[in-house]
């Protein structure tokens, strides 16, 4: 079966004023697969992940060069309308950044930006990014209470589900079980499998078991350069470089 590619970076640099965070990185990422970027801090794999959503925009002092592509349409333009990209390129953080406000208007913040007022469309939505988020059984009876109320893995579920409500293409995922004991972990891990049959999936991972896991393909970033790009199970069974086999053992990182 033919491989569609929902992302592709073509000779990306990213500079943070005279820093070069990112070398000639080049990838391509298929549409509802599970892309894991692994490394050791500081080595470009969150400079990347907010490359394909032009996040890196919003840091002082950072340029670009090379291109992403979108559906084969290049985004960084003058032309393009950047909040129209981030609807499409949704981000999840390290932290749940939940807003100080209940259950539901967290769900509701995006579509009424968006232009929807009618309520009963924005109780579907709720219902609908609730569900596919897996958090609809624990919360429907409680949507008004504060969303700071919920444990961690809930609040992550929760951002999740703010982002599934603006209909995104792209879910970009930057070491969300980070701060998660290892059950909220799981469900996550169970979720993303289950969002990538809807959803092209880009995740930050420290953790090599969670990369092989949850993952279709895995990057290898080191220095700010791309090391090796594979499919998971080649990448981690048979690493054709000795630097991406030195750090999923454990010799370095």
């Amino acid at each position: 079966m033919e491989r569609i590619y929902k992302i592709q970076s073509q000779n990306l640099d990213v500079f943070y004023r005279d820093f070069q965070a990112l070398h000639a990185i080049n990838m391509d990422i298929e549409q509802n697969k599970v892309t894991a970027l692994i490394g050791p801090s500081g080595c470009g794999k969150s400079t990347f992940l907010r490359s394909l959503n032009r996040l890196n925009e919003l840091i002082a002092g950072t340029s670009i060069k090379g291109q992403v592509y979108l559906d084969q349409q290049p985004i960084y333009t003058k032309e393009l309308d950047v909040v129209a990209l981030r609807k499409k390129v949704g981000m999840v953080f390290q932290k749940p950044s939940v807003f100080p406000m209940s259950i539901y208007d967290n769900i509701a913040y995006g579509p009424r930006i968006h232009g929807i007022r009618q309520k009963h469309q924005i109780d579907n939505i709720v219902e609908r990014s609730l569900r596919a988020a897996n958090l609809w059984e624990e919360v429907n009876n409680r949507l008004n209470s504060p969303a700071s109320r919920l444990s961690g893995g809930q609040q992550q579920r929760l951002v999740i589900a703010r982002v599934l409500a603006v209909d995104p293409e792209v879910i970009l995922m930057d070491e969300p079980a980070s701060a998660l004991d290892p059950i909220s972990t799981s469900r996550l891990e169970e979720l993303i499998a289950k969002l990538k049959n809807k959803y092209t999936i880009v995740i930050v991972t420290h953790n090599m078991q969670q990369a092989a896991r949850v993952s279709d393909y895995t990057g290898f970033f080191l220095n700010g350069e791309l090391i090796e790009f594979n499919q998971t199970d080649e990448l981690f069974v048979n690493p054709r470089d000795k630097r991406t086999e030195d750090y999923i053992t454990g010799r370095f990182g």
